[in-house]
C-alpha cells in the first residue's frame, strides 16, 4: 500500500473554531488568542491492489484558479481526482469534511467515488446547531446514490475495517485497512496527533476525552504487537508512523 499525506497546510484554532493560516516562518502561537492549537489539516490517500482511498476530505477550499483544494493536491501528486474509488469519512465536522462537496453546490467532489459515512453522524450534523458542522457542506451527502449510510462496525470488500468508537463526536468511526501483512489504522480525531499517543491526556474539545485516551492507549498497544502504521490527521511533523 501506498501512503500519501495530502496536506492543507498548518492552521491554529481556539474556542471560536475558525481555523487561521500558520505561516512557521513568520508567525508565534504566543500572538494567537490564549488556547490557540496548532494544527496541520491533512487528509490522507491510500493507494491499494483494489482502491484509492482516501482519507477525510479537508477544509473544502478553492484556490485562485477555481479547483477544489484537495483536487489541486492530487493532481500534484499525479492523481486524477477520478481516480478515487473511495472516500472514508471518519466524521463531519468542518475541517474534515468540507471537501466532501464542491462549494456552493450541491454536487459531490469525487461523484465516481463511493463516500462511507456513519448514519447517525450525517442525521446528528445535518441538526447539530454548532459552528463545528457547516450543514450546507453536507447537504451533498443526502440521498446521494454514491453514499453509503453504515451504522455501527463492519467492513467493507474484506479489508477495510471500520468501528464507531463515539469518542471524539457521538458517532465518530475509525478505519484500519488490511492488505497482505500490513495494517494501516486513521483514527481521526480520536487520535489526531502522535504526541497524544506517547502521553495520557484527556481533551476538552471532545465527546468523551476520557474515551479517546483510553482507545489511544489500547490502540498503541496494539499497534506494537501487530505493526501497524498510524496516520495523524493533524500532526505537523508526523503525519504517518509505523510502531
Amino acid at each position: 500500500m501506498k501512503i500519501i499525506p495530502l496536506s492543507e497546510g498548518s492552521f491554529t484554532i481556539d474556542k471560536t473554531k475558525v481555523f487561521v493560516p500558520f505561516d512557521e516562518a513568520k508567525d508565534f502561537l504566543r500572538e494567537r488568542p490564549t488556547g490557540s492549537l496548532l494544527v496541520e489539516v491533512q487528509p490522507f490517500l491510500i493507494i491499494t491492489g483494489n482502491d484509492v482511498l482516501l482519507l477525510d476530505t479537508g477544509l473544502g477550499f478553492i484556490n485562485e484558479n477555481g479547483i477544489p483544494q484537495i483536487h489541486q493536491l492530487l493532481i500534484d501528486e499525479g492523481i486524477n481526482p477520478s481516480e478515487v474509488t473511495k472516500v472514508l469519512m471518519s466524521h463531519l465536522h468542518k475541517d474534515h469534511s468540507g471537501g466532501v462537496g464542491i462549494t456552493g453546490t450541491n454536487k459531490l467532489t469525487f461523484p465516481a467515488a463511493k463516500y462511507y459515512v456513519q448514519k447517525k453522524e450525517l442525521e446528528f450534523a445535518l441538526n447539530d446547531t454548532s459552528s463545528s458542522y457547516i450543514k450546507e457542506d453536507l447537504l451533498c451527502l443526502q440521498d446521494a446514490r454514491q453514499v453509503v449510510l453504515l451504522d455501527g462496525d463492519g467492513i467493507i470488500d474484506g479489508y477495510i475495517y471500520y468501528e464507531m468508537t463515539a469518542a471524539h463526536t457521538r458517532y465518530h468511526q475509525v478505519f484500519k485497512i488490511k492488505e497482505n501483512d500490513k495494517i494501516i489504522f486513521f483514527g481521526g480525531d480520536d487520535a489526531p496527533q502522535y504526541q497524544q499517543m506517547k502521553n495520557k491526556y484527556v481533551a476538552k474539545y471532545d465527546f468523551d476525552g476520557q474515551k479517546c485516551m483510553q482507545l489511544r492507549q489500547q490502540w498503541g498497544a496494539e499497534g506494537a504487537r501487530e505493526h501497524w502504521t498510524f496516520l495523524f490527521y493533524h500532526d505537523i511533523k508526523t503525519p504517518v508512523m509505523s510502531l
